[in-house]
C-alpha cells in the first residue's frame, strides 16, 4: 500500500514540475514583442536577453536587405525610349 502511495506522489509531483516547467514568467516591465518571440519561438530562445539578441539581429537583415533593393540589385538599364518619332533609339 505503501508503495502505491509513494508512486502516486511520485506522479503528482513529476506533473507539477513538468508544468511549472513549460510556464513561463515574465516581468510587468517586458516587452509585448519580447514575450511574443519568446514564445513562439518553440523554445529556442529561453531569456530576454536572447529574444533582443534575436530582434538585433532581424532588424540588422532587414536594413541590409532593404539597402540592396534600394541600392543593389540588376545593373542593367531600362532601354532608351525616343521622345519624338524622329529621333534614333
Amino acid at each position: 500500500m505503501n508503495q502505491d502511495n509513494k508512486n502516486n506522489n511520485d506522479s503528482g509531483a513529476k506533473f507539477h514540475e513538468e508544468w511549472q516547467r513549460s510556464t513561463q514568467i515574465f516581468y510587468p516591465e517586458t516587452p509585448k514583442i519580447i514575450q511574443w518571440v519568446i514564445k513562439y519561438s518553440g523554445g529556442y530562445i529561453k531569456d530576454e536577453k536572447q529574444a533582443n539578441y534575436v530582434l538585433l539581429g532581424f532588424v540588422a537583415v532587414a536594413i541590409v536587405v532593404a539597402l540592396f533593393l534600394i541600392f543593389g540589385g540588376s545593373e542593367s538599364q531600362a532601354p532608351k525610349v525616343p521622345s519624338s518619332p524622329f529621333e534614333s533609339p
